[in-house]
């Protein structure tokens, strides 16, 4: 980006001139002759009830970067390597599996994750999981909307619904009898959490309580629970957007949980989850966060599989599906401008109250209710809003038997895919695999080993450009997302640019991005393979 560019970015937000907006906030642009201005129809974008923890100063960029408005005096684009590092790598997770006895008989070798906010505070959320009292690992991106107090709530607790849903009946006894007798609880999950990444635990007894609830009910099916993955997760998936809804409205004494409960019913959140089993990939989809595989072929190319498809008013299966839900009458309104009517981007996801209520349930949900106001949630009802709901949460599940040649899983929320085709992604990911061998520090040393010998290799190191090398593939992804120039390389005033852009203006040009890549064990793939 050259520095004409830079200052058309700049000038063009001071001037008000239309820009390309990314992403799907419930926005419309009111322009002003000095200042950019949006207007939330539903809902502002302030996510955190008082008292509560905040990101603000988790992933979002450090002030002292990061400008806060267009109308600054004293504006620059500038930013040093080592602070545009600190951004970038600011929110990255990983993690190996352990190896037993010298051997790993998980078919997941390790996996990296990383986040960049774009709003302030993010709105996106990731969890990462190996289930206890079942199979598998659970991974899964939400891409949150007005706020990210959904996207909290549903991070926090889906993988907890899939994998009661997964457990049997004995189990789900076993645990229900620990609760009544008050004694310690079989854990479920074992999380791989950041540092900073943060939880409503003002809400969490209350979480727990619901979700007993919910294992009561399966225990109290004739049949037993047994559910194949793909009814958990859709099970799981639809158990806790009706219950995001019923918690809203049963009465509440706790002021701050009440709250808690509005912000998480009245915005909304997409998600994509992954479980893995040995060689058993499924993956759940609501909304437009996706998901794909990058399959290295026999022939030394790389191939793309796609394992999600986008929820929204580009995709033809949505529409008809609809366009069946709803009366004929209505077809020409359930998309207009390409939004669910013209309202929102993605046609499935949680929470979202506004579009799945009648219309008299919001008006007395919110009337009785404190000063709704106060936690940003607007009253409004959309145009030709007759036969709700319109929204919902159910995924679709994809199932996919892992090969030897597939070497990673890729989930992403939209803010990754708006820059970057799936192609590009495997490419990218693939190289860097290519760059990490050839770069692994040699084990065989020419003897005598000295100084010099030591310094010389490190030189060598150093000229391959290791130093400079994102060591997290997820952050590799998010550089390239959102600095990559026309010809496909990163260009730093650009990427500076990018990091620097000010909260009013930011938004406009890229959308928060939350990767998790997942390589897979080739050699216990193909050991299941040779015993089966």
């Amino acid at each position: 980006m050259s520095r004409t560019v830079s200052s058309w970015i700049l000038s063009s937000a001071r001037n008000s001139i239309v820009l390309q907006g990314k992403g799907r906030l419930y926005s419309i642009r009111i322009p002003n002759r000095n200042k950019i201005k949006w207007k939330l129809v539903l809902s502002k974008t302030r996510l955190y009830p008082a008292g509560s923890c905040s990101l603000d100063n988790t992933f979002s960029l450090k002030k002292a970067f990061r400008h806060t408005s267009t109308e600054e005096e004293h504006f620059s684009f500038q930013l040093s390597p080592s602070q545009i590092n600190d951004v970038l790598r600011a929110g990255e997770l990983s993690h190996k599996i352990l190896y037993l006895n010298g051997k790993n008989a998980n078919s997941v070798l390790r996996f990296e994750s990383n986040q960049l906010a774009s709003n302030t505070p993010i709105e996106d959320r990731r969890s990462a999981a190996t289930c206890l009292q079942t199979k598998g690992m659970m991974f899964g991106v939400f891409d949150g909307h007005a706020g990210s107090a959904c996207a909290q709530a549903v991070s926090e607790r889906l993988l907890h619904y899939i994998a009661v849903s997964l457990m049997s009946r004995q189990t789900l006894e076993e645990i229900e009898l620990a609760v009544e007798c008050m004694k310690p609880v079989l854990p479920i999950l074992q999380w791989h959490k950041h540092p900073n990444d943060v939880e409503y635990r003002e809400i969490t007894s209350q979480y727990f309580e619901n979700l007993r609830v919910y294992w009561q009910h399966l225990l109290d099916l004739d049949t037993e629970p047994g559910f194949s993955l793909e009814e958990a997760m859709i099970c799981a998936f639809k158990r806790l957007d009706s219950d995001i809804s019923l918690e809203v409205q049963a009465p509440q004494e706790n002021e701050l949980m009440r709250n808690i409960a509005l912000q998480v019913a009245f915005s909304g959140a997409t998600a994509c989850v992954a479980h893995i089993d040995g060689v058993h990939l499924h993956v759940a989809n609501t909304g437009d966060c996706r998901a794909i595989l990058g399959v290295h072929e026999e022939d030394g190319t790389w191939s793309t599989l796609p394992l999600t498809r986008d929820h929204n008013a580009f995709d033809e299966f949505e529409i008809r599906r609809l366009k069946r839900e709803h009366p004929r009458s209505e077809e020409k309104t359930l998309f207009v401008n390409d939004r669910l009517l013209g309202i929102l981007m993605p046609s499935r996801a949680f929470g979202d109250v506004q579009l799945k209520w009648s219309k008299e349930l919001q008006h007395s949900i919110l009337e009785n209710s404190c000063d709704v106001e106060a936690l940003n949630i607007y009253q409004y009802v959309p145009p030709n809003y007759h036969t709700p709901p319109y929204l919902t949460a159910e995924p679709e599940v994809t199932y996919h038997k892992l090969r030897s040649k597939d070497k990673f899983l890729v989930i992403a929320s939209d803010g990754l895919w708006e820059m970057l085709s799936n192609e590009k992604v495997v490419n990218l990911v693939a190289g860097h695999l290519t760059e990490l061998n050839v770069q692994k520090p040699q084990l065989a040393f020419e003897k005598p080993v000295n100084l010099g010998y030591m310094h010389s290799l490190l030189l060598q190191r150093k000229n391959r450009g290791i130093a400079s090398l994102d060591q997290n593939i997820a952050t590799h992804l998010i550089r390239h997302a959102i600095g990559s120039n026309e010809y496909g390389e990163v260009d730093q005033e650009k990427l500076a640019a990018m990091l620097t852009l000010p909260e009013d203006l930011a938004r406009m040009y890229r959308d928060d991005i939350t990767v998790t890549v997942v390589y897979f064990n080739s050699e216990t793939i193909e050991n299941y393979y040779r015993n089966n």
